[in-house]
């Protein structure tokens, strides 16, 4: 879905605090055409490989990823839902560890 490409600054996160999210860079993830991308929240960053699938009526992009948080190597899987032209949904999910839900908007 050619409108997911692009990246989007996340604005808030369901298990961290902006304090905490933007404390080395925007936090943000980018959707690149060619089925990877990249993220940075707080102290981990990582990059992910996606396809789309359905989701109820419309479609939905997951991925799995794979980064570090500090110097730890982690990784996991995640989604992320178009909620309007301008704006995304999704979640991160760390394999045995916590999940957040986020909400970001496009980067201009």
């Amino acid at each position: 879905m050619k409108k997911l490409i692009g990246t989007w600054e996340i604005q808030e996160m369901e298990a961290w605090d902006e304090d905490y999210f933007n404390m080395e860079v925007q936090a943000f993830v980018e959707v690149k055409e060619n089925k990877t991308g990249n993220f940075h929240f707080g102290l981990v960053r990582g990059y992910f490989h996606w396809d789309m699938y359905d989701f109820g009526s419309s479609k939905r992009l997951e991925f799995t990823w794979e980064g570090n948080d500090e110097m730890d190597e982690v990784f996991g899987a995640g989604w992320i839902i178009l909620k309007s032209e301008n704006s995304v949904e999704g979640e991160f999910r760390f394999h045995s560890g916590e999940d957040s839900t986020f909400s970001a908007i496009k980067k201009k």
